[in-house]
C-alpha cells in the first residue's frame, strides 16, 4: 500500500514543530557567549538562560496532554504555534537577564507541547508500515532546525543574538498556517464519537475505501470502553497490563538525554572555547555535528522501518560509545585543540553523535508515540515528553559544572558509560513494533506479549 500524497503533507507540515523545537534549542549555542559577555552572565547565570526553556519544555508537554485529549491533536499544535510565534517575538525584545528567561519558558512551553502532541499526531495518521518514516520526520526537522541554527549562529556571528533568535519566527508563521489547513486525528475523532468525520478523514488518508473502512472497524473495536479521558487515561496509565509499555517509553527517553547528546548541543562551543579554541572556530566545530545529526536522523528515518525500531538502537549504540571515549580521552591528553587532534575530536564527536541522534534520538518520539494505548496515549506521550525534558533540565544545569569538576575528558567519558547503560536497556526491554498497527500493539499489552516481540 502506497501512503498518499496528503499523509506525507500533513506529516511533513506537522513536524515543522520540531524545526523550531531544534532551532530553538540550538541557536542557543551560537547566542550564548554574546549573552554571557552583554549581560555580564556568570556560568550559573548561563546555565539559567539555557535551562529555562527546557523548564518551560517540562511545563508545555505535562499540560499538553489533557489539552489535546480535550480539544484534539490539530488544536493543540496550533496553540503551540501561537506560543512559539509570541515567544519570539518577545526575545528579540529582550533587555535583561530576567527577560530573556521569561521569554524562554514561553518558548519552552510551546516545545515541550510540539514533543508532547506533534508525535502522537503523526502516529494516529499514518499506516503502519510508514509510521515509523513519518514520524521520524519530526526528529529530522529537529536536526534541521538544530543544523540550521548552527550554521545561522556561524554566519551572523558578528551581529546581534536578537537576530539570532529573530529568525525562528519564519518556521513558526509556517506551521500556525500549515495547521489551520490540516484534518484533526481520526482516531480522537472515533474515540469521541465521531465517527462519520473520522471516515471522512481516513477515506482522504488512505489508498482505497475498503481500507478506511477497515481500519475505521479496527480502532472502533479497541475503542468500545477506552473513550480518551483524562482521569481515566491516568489511571490506566499506572495499570499492571501497560507497565511495559511505560517502562520501554520512560526508558527510553530518560536514556536519550543521560547519554549527553543536549549537553553537546547546548554547550559544544563553550567546551571548544575553554580549551583554546577561538569563538570563530568554537562555533564552527558545532557546524559538523549539525550535519552529522541530520544525516544520522535520515538514516535512521529509514532504519526503523527496514531495521526496525530494536535493532536500530542496537546495532548504533556501539559506535556511540567508542566516539565518546576517543573525545573524551583526546581531551584528557590535552591533543583536543591540537594539529590532528582538533581533527580526531571534532570527527569523534561527529561519530557520537550519529551513532546517538540515529538511535536514540530517533527512537524516542517514535517509540512513546505508538506503544501506549490510545485511552492513556496522551498521559504516556506527556510522561515520556516530561522525563525527556527533566533529565535534560539536570543535564543543561550541571554540564559546565561537571567540566569544571571532571574536565571535558571525564565528562564525555561519564556519557560513554550511559550509552552503555542505555544498550543494556534496550537489549533486555525494547521489544520491536516495526509494521505493527497501533492497536495489535494494544492487544499485545492486554494479553501479556508486549515483550516477547525482540526479533
Amino acid at each position: 500500500m502506497n501512503t498518499s500524497a496528503l499523509t506525507i503533507v500533513i506529516a511533513l507540515v506537522a513536524a515543522t514543530g520540531g524545526l523550531l523545537f531544534g532551532y530553538d534549542t540550538g541557536i542557543i549555542s551560537a547566542a550564548l557567549m554574546q549573552l554571557m559577555e552583554n549581560f555580564h552572565l556568570s556560568t550559573f547565570n548561563a546555565e539559567i538562560v539555557t535551562s529555562a526553556i527546557i523548564v518551560g519544555a517540562l511545563v508545555g508537554a505535562i499540560s499538553a496532554g489533557p489539552i489535546s485529549d480535550a480539544i484534539g491533536r490539530r488544536p493543540s499544535v496550533l496553540i503551540a504555534a501561537v506560543l512559539f510565534i509570541i515567544g519570539t517575538a518577545a526575545i528579540i525584545f529582550a533587555n535583561s537577564m530576567t527577560s530573556l528567561v521569561i521569554c524562554r519558558l514561553i518558548l519552552g512551553l510551546a516545545i515541550g507541547a510540539a514533543t508532547q502532541i506533534v508525535p502522537i499526531y503523526i502516529a494516529e495518521i499514518a499506516p503502519p508500515e510508514r509510521r515509523g518514516s513519518l514520524v521520524v520526520a519530526f526528529q529530522l526537522a529537529v536536526g534541521v532546525g538544530q543544523l540550521g541554527s548552527f550554521i545561522l549562529g556561524f554566519m551572523i556571528r558578528n551581529h546581534s543574538w536578537r537576530l539570532m533568535f529573530g529568525i525562528g519566527l519564519v518556521p513558526a508563521l509556517v506551521l500556525f498556517i500549515g495547521m489551520l489547513c490540516l484534518p484533526n486525528s481520526p482516531r480522537w475523532m472515533a474515540l469521541k464519537g465521531r465517527v462519520m468525520e473520522a471516515r471522512q478523514v481516513l477515506v482522504r488518508l488512505r489508498s482505497t475505501k475498503k481500507e478506511a473502512e477497515g481500519e475505521l472497524k479496527e480502532i472502533l473495536a479497541y475503542g468500545q470502553g477506552h473513550e480518551v479521558d483524562g482521569k481515566k487515561g491516568y489511571a490506566e496509565l499506572f495499570s499492571r497490563w501497560v507497565r511495559p509499555a511505560l517502562i520501554v517509553g520512560v526508558g527510553v527517553a530518560l536514556f536519550c538525554q543521560i547519554t549527553g547528546i543536549n549537553a553537546v548541543i547546548y554547550y559544544a562551543p563553550t567546551i571548544f572555547a575553554d580549551v583554546g579554541f577561538s569563538q570563530s572556530s568554537a562555533l564552527l566545530s558545532v557546524i559538523p555535528v549539525g550535519i552529522a545529526m541530520v544525516a544520522s536522523i535520515a538514516f535512521g528515518g529509514w532504519a526503523v522501518d527496514a531495521w526496525g525500531r530494536r535493532k536500530t538502537m542496537l546495532y548504533l549504540l556501539p559506535g556511540a560509545i567508542i566516539g565518546l571515549l576517543i573525545t573524551g580521552t583526546m581531551f584528557h591528553l590535552g591533543l583536543a585543540n591540537h594539529g590532528m587532534g582538533a581533527w580526531v575530536t571534532v570527527f569523534s564527536v561527529m561519530a557520537y553523535t550519529f551513532f546517538n541522534v540515529g538511535s536514540l534520538s530517533v527512537g524516542i518520539w517514535l517509540i512513546g508515540a505508538e506503544v501506549f494505548p490510545l485511552s492513556c496515549r496522551s498521559q504516556g506521550m506527556s510522561l515520556v515528553s516530561a522525563t525527556h525534558w527533566s533529565i535534560d533540565l539536570l543535564v543543561s544545569l550541571t554540564t559546565l559544572s561537571m567540566v569544571k569538576l571532571l574536565g571535558a575528558g571525564g565528562v564525555f567519558w561519564l556519557f560513554a558509560a550511559m550509552n552503555f547503560l542505555a544498550f543494556c536497556f534496550v537489549f533486555y526491554f525494547v521489544p520491536e513494533t516495526r509494521g505493527v498497527s497501533l492497536e495489535e500493539i494494544e492487544r499485545r499489552l492486554r494479553t501479556g506479549t508486549f515483550l516477547s516481540f525482540k526479533k
